[in-house]
């Protein structure tokens, strides 16, 4: 597989494109202006306790109080807890009003709701992920060879040893250690101890609320999360932003420096590989599918749908097989567009109806085969009795729709306006209550270029019958700043 990196600077935002075989899989977008704050650690204060929700809310220094779950607070020998209510004792155990806390954040602020938080730190590096509360040593799923991540255990342990951490911390091995040796994980385990050390002051040092520790800019840590062995070259448009990679990598990970590339070319960076209108498009409610077929993917704060739609109707003998493939097209577009669009949360995806089990089996292995590239963690269940497919992503950051766009104003957010011909019976209905209440001379219709032109042709006959009933004329103005559903009658 062929992949790379485009990365375009300006200013005011950084934007990460993932490419593989010339095709968009993933775009990252920071605006300098609003930074995400995932991964940065703070210490707090505790503002409310909230008993009957085991949860509190912390003051990290941002206009919204974060929130923090009692199951994410570690307590001794509780440190790995997932929310398992039964083994997580009560919040006002764990913390009380007033109290300073040093957390991280795991969630961003998205809409109304705070940031979410852990007392669980970790900190990543390019092949570990530190966890100074912890005392154990994990391996990242994605390394499925069992000798290898006995291997990376041994490895781990030994560094650990070397640098006297074992009993005193813990660390995760990331899915890009996979055949790496001993020097880059001992260099790895140094970084991270001499950075936790240094947060140590400064957790000493400060008064809460106040930021203790920063992740770092998009395009370092794009560097960090995203370089797999299959990224060919890293291309960058910012003379500026590509030195400054340049020394990190020297420092940190030199065995990608050669793949890192400035990018002085006449055409806009992401003009590559299509990247600009695939944004455009990663925006758009339908997506088409090369079968004929389409899917319409549908945003609500509380889940994301997606509806799997067959284009051409086929005749009868072939049709289950028209649907098993438009169901595998649609399986492997849903896992790059789930990617693209960074949805997050539930996702209900609603395939067309398949009547044989394997046909079914085959679309969900598919499913499961594209998102095994996703780097957010995914789940998925069967086929539910009314036939949908329920998964959920882990959501850290906005959807790149929450990150673009904003409710319409025109509609009130509604996504869809009237059309001209609802307007039209609205004015209609308008003019005839207004007459029963005023009675004036003549009547001024101000609306939208559409709504007047059809008042002028396909209901013409209705405007000429509504003329004739009340005995008054009644005259239309086009206002060009209209939107479709405004309108205004002046009385004259």
């Amino acid at each position: 597989m062929n992949a790379e990196i485009l990365m375009n600077v300006t200013p005011t935002e950084t934007r990460v494109a993932v490419v593989e075989n010339g095709v968009l899989q993933e775009i990252v977008i920071e605006r300098a202006n609003h930074r995400g704050i995932v991964g940065n650690i703070y210490k707090g204060k505790v503002v409310r306790v909230l008993p009957g929700m085991q949860a509190a809310f912390v003051d990290i220094g941002l206009e919204r109080a974060a929130f923090i779950h009692a199951a994410e607070i570690a307590n001794g020998d509780h440190n790995h807890s997932s929310h398992n209510s039964s083994n997580t004792p009560p919040i006002s155990q764990l913390v009380h009003q007033g109290q300073s806390l040093v957390v991280q954040v795991t969630k961003d602020p998205i809409g109304t709701k705070g940031a979410r938080l852990t007392t669980q730190l970790a900190i990543p590096s390019r092949y570990l992920v530190y966890m100074p509360e912890a005392d154990h040593v994990g391996v990242s799923q994605r390394i499925e060879d069992d000798e290898e991540r006995e291997r990376l255990k041994v490895l781990v342990n030994s560094c650990m040893e070397q640098e006297g951490l074992t009993g005193k911390a813990g660390f995760i091995l990331r899915t890009a250690a996979d055949g790496v040796g001993e020097e880059e994980i001992l260099a790895d385990t140094r970084y991270l101890r001499r950075l936790w050390r240094k947060l140590e002051e400064r957790i000493k040092e400060f008064t809460p609320p106040a930021q203790i520790y920063d992740e770092l800019p998009l395009s370092q840590r794009s560097l960090r999360d995203f370089v797999r062995p299959e990224i060919e070259k890293i291309l960058i448009d910012s003379r500026e932003t590509s030195q400054s990679m340049a020394a990190f990598t020297e420092q940190y990970m030199p065995e990608i420096e050669e793949k890192l590339e400035y990018y002085p070319g006449p055409r806009p960076i992401f003009e590559l590989n299509s990247v600009e209108d695939e944004i455009q498009r990663a925006l758009e409610r339908k997506v088409p599918l090369k079968s004929g077929g389409y899917l319409v993917i549908d945003q609500t704060e509380a889940m994301t749908t997606i509806d799997v739609n067959t284009g051409g109707f086929v005749g009868r003998r072939n049709l289950e097989e028209t649907i098993f493939k438009t169901n595998l097209e649609a399986a492997n577009a849903i896992g790059r567009q789930v990617r693209l669009r960074n949805l997050g949360g539930i996702i209900i995806l609603d395939f067309i109806d398949m009547a044989d089990a394997e046909h079914q089996r085959q679309v969900l292995r598919m499913l499961e085969k594209v998102l095994e590239k996703d780097h957010a963690k995914t789940k998925i269940s069967g086929v539910s009795g009314l036939g949908l497919v329920e998964m959920t992503r882990k959501r850290t950051r906005e959807s790149l729709e929450q990150m673009l766009m904003e409710p319409c104003k025109a509609c009130d957010g509604r996504g869809s306006v009237k059309t001209a011909e609802t307007i039209c019976y609205e004015i209609f209905r308008e003019i005839l209550r207004e007459e029963r209440a005023y009675q004036a001379g003549t009547y001024l219709v101000l609306a939208n270029q559409q709504v007047v032109d059809r008042l002028l042709d396909e209901d013409s006959d209705g405007l000429a019958d509504l003329e004739a009933f009340i005995g008054k004329a009644i005259k239309l103005q086009v206002e060009a700043l209209y939107s479709q559903d405004q309108y205004d009658i002046i009385l004259q």
